[in-house]
């Protein structure tokens, strides 16, 4: 994949173990990789083709930059005819489900019936469903078997990930649909298409102040892209994963000041902060998503956090070094830049309008 660690944490490859004895034998799996151009996606393809499987792209577009080894469906992932078209007379022993529309959002029922037409053949064997922290929809150190969101949740993605989590494993439970779900949470690495990590190095960079929403103590959890990729070909190589969540994530949470200073060290600089309350900000126009953006793309959220024990016992899930992850992420960045130029008048004017004592350093 594009995204590299050391050795000691190289996703795990090769032959996979399935638990149908149809794969017993060292042959060429047939995967499906619906969003497979993006993020997560273009980093587990890469590994994928690495490990000799057959792969296939389905994405709404009609070709990717994958090569000529990695077959392209295009098909609209929110429109059950369009993947009955797609996929018709197809077969697949794994499909990972990473895709999610963000301007109409996937709702369960269209996660339902791409689990049904994939399934039809009877020769699926995993099911590998991207879910995500938020399905909990709030709350610290969650396990797997934690309640998650309720159907009526105010946000449309908690919603739409707790209830797509809850119809595949009541498919599971009715008829042994071979689901599998992950729950990450922030996301980081080399090629993030998030203006996340970078929102900072360039400010960090331009000799700026970084912007505290409150007190800078809402928490936070990470994951390397690489170790995602990883937990994703580990729930597929490990038997008796069927019918489990796993949540993967860093085993820490960080503050956001931690956050911020984590990203510092990693550009070798030293950040200064200006605490701005949560409400003036909001009040004068910033949004966790943008466009006026004062703490990186959809990074101010209300704190999440969960427990990796489950992934660290079954997938022998170990993360790479944060540290040693955001090095590598920031020589990446360095190399060029992949966002646009930044507006810095919204920051100006709450930095301009602060009193004297937002100035000092955070606790």
């Amino acid at each position: 994949m594009d995204a590299r660690r050391g050795v000691d944490h190289a996703p795990r490859t090769g032959v996979l173990r399935l638990t149908n004895p149809r794969s017993a034998e060292k042959s060429r799996l047939r995967v499906l990789v619906i969003g497979g151009t993006l993020f997560i996606g273009r980093a587990l393809v890469t590994e994928l083709v690495k490990a000799g499987h057959e792969v296939t792209v389905l994405h709404r577009k009609p070709q990717h930059e994958h090569g000529k080894r990695v077959a392209n469906l295009e098909a609209d992932r929110n429109d059950a005819e369009s993947l009955k078209n797609a996929l018709s007379g197809r077969i697949f022993d794994i499909v990972y489900d990473n895709a999610y529309d963000w301007e109409r959002g996937t709702t369960a029922v269209q996660v339902e019936a791409t689990a049904k037409i994939v399934s039809a053949t009877g020769r699926l064997q995993r099911y590998v469903f991207m879910s995500s922290v938020a399905s909990y929809g709030d709350g610290l150190n969650h396990h797997e078997g934690d309640a998650l969101a309720p159907d009526d949740h105010p946000d449309s993605y908690v919603r739409n990930k707790a209830m797509s989590e809850r119809i595949l494993f009541r498919m599971h439970q009715r008829n042994g649909f071979p689901v599998v779900t992950l729950r990450p949470p922030f996301l980081y690495g080399p090629c993030n298409p998030y203006y996340r990590e970078a929102f900072f190095w360039d400010r960090l960079r331009a000799g700026r102040r970084i912007i505290l929403p409150g007190d800078g103590r809402r928490l936070m959890q990470f994951v390397h892209v690489t170790d995602l990729v990883g937990a994703c070909l580990s729930v597929i190589e490990t038997q008796a994963t069927v019918g489990h969540a796993f949540n993967i994530a860093n085993p820490r949470p960080l503050t956001q000041v931690e956050a911020v200073e984590a990203f510092a060290a990693a550009a070798g600089k030293e950040p200064s902060f200006v605490r701005i309350p949560r409400e003036r900000i909001l009040r004068s126009g910033g949004h966790p998503m943008g466009p006026k953006l004062y703490f990186g793309m959809y990074f101010d959220l209300p704190a999440i956090t969960m427990v990796i024990n489950k992934a660290q016992r079954l997938l022998k899930f170990k993360p790479v070094d944060f540290g040693d992850g955001l090095k590598e992420t920031y020589r990446w960045y360095v190399r060029g830049k992949a966002y646009p130029e930044q507006d810095y008048s919204f920051e100006d004017a709450l930095i301009a309008a602060a009193p004297p004592s937002a100035f000092s350093a955070p606790d």
